[in-house]
């Protein structure tokens, strides 16, 4: 079974970057898979070269138990908000992150959304060799798509988080899974541990 990790990378309260996460996570909930969640709000992280925090070690525990992650966050000036960055800080150098398919969210205010903010994350992660899943999701407006309640109230909005789960899981079972069966079958090769191998 999947073992998918959400992580809303923002400590503001009440925000609108957890409530488009909810979305995610409910339809993940209706798929055959785990899901855990990590909220900033909730947890407690040191800068770089600051002692770490037992939250630091929880996170990375959890990134290294997940088949896959989902990151949210919103656009703040042009791009991803600090505690985004201060969680990937935390994973460790190598990263924990490292070979983690990640597909990822934005919220922003603004009628272009979080654009900005998703492509220099993209790059971020791919840089401490995070597997950025293709369709990385952006929402525009966002105080206009969610009511006083948390529910969106915005049926594209709602379908574009809705496909956030599901190219994601489309993408391990597509293209992750394949890739470790063909790693074991070289390994199988490799060590003659198949009746079809042979050696040269």
């Amino acid at each position: 079974m999947q073992n998918i990790l959400l992580i809303s990378g923002t400590s503001r309260p009440d925000n609108f970057t957890a409530r488009a996460l909810r979305v995610v996570a409910t339809e993940l909930e209706k798929r055959d898979v785990t899901i855990r969640q990590i909220d900033a709000r909730n947890i407690s992280l040191g800068f770089p070269g600051q002692p770490e925090t037992p939250d630091a070690g929880r996170l990375r525990d959890a990134v290294s138990a997940a088949t896959a992650i989902v990151l949210a966050t919103p656009e703040y000036h042009g791009t991803f908000c600090a505690m985004t960055k201060l969680i990937i800080e935390n994973l460790g150098f190598p990263s924990v992150l490292g070979g983690k398919p990640v597909a990822l969210v934005g919220v922003a205010a603004g009628r272009i959304g979080a654009i900005k903010a998703l492509e220099q994350l993209k790059g971020v992660l791919s840089h401490v060799g995070a597997i950025v899943v293709p369709g990385a999701v952006s929402i525009a407006g966002v105080q206009a798509v969610f009511d006083a309640e948390g529910h969106c109230t915005d049926s594209a909005s709602e379908q574009a988080l809705q496909n956030a789960a599901g190219n994601l899981l489309d993408f391990l079972s597509q293209y992750v899974c394949p890739a470790h069966r063909l790693a074991e079958m070289e390994r199988a090769v490799r060590d003659g541990n198949t009746p079809w191998a042979t050696t040269v």
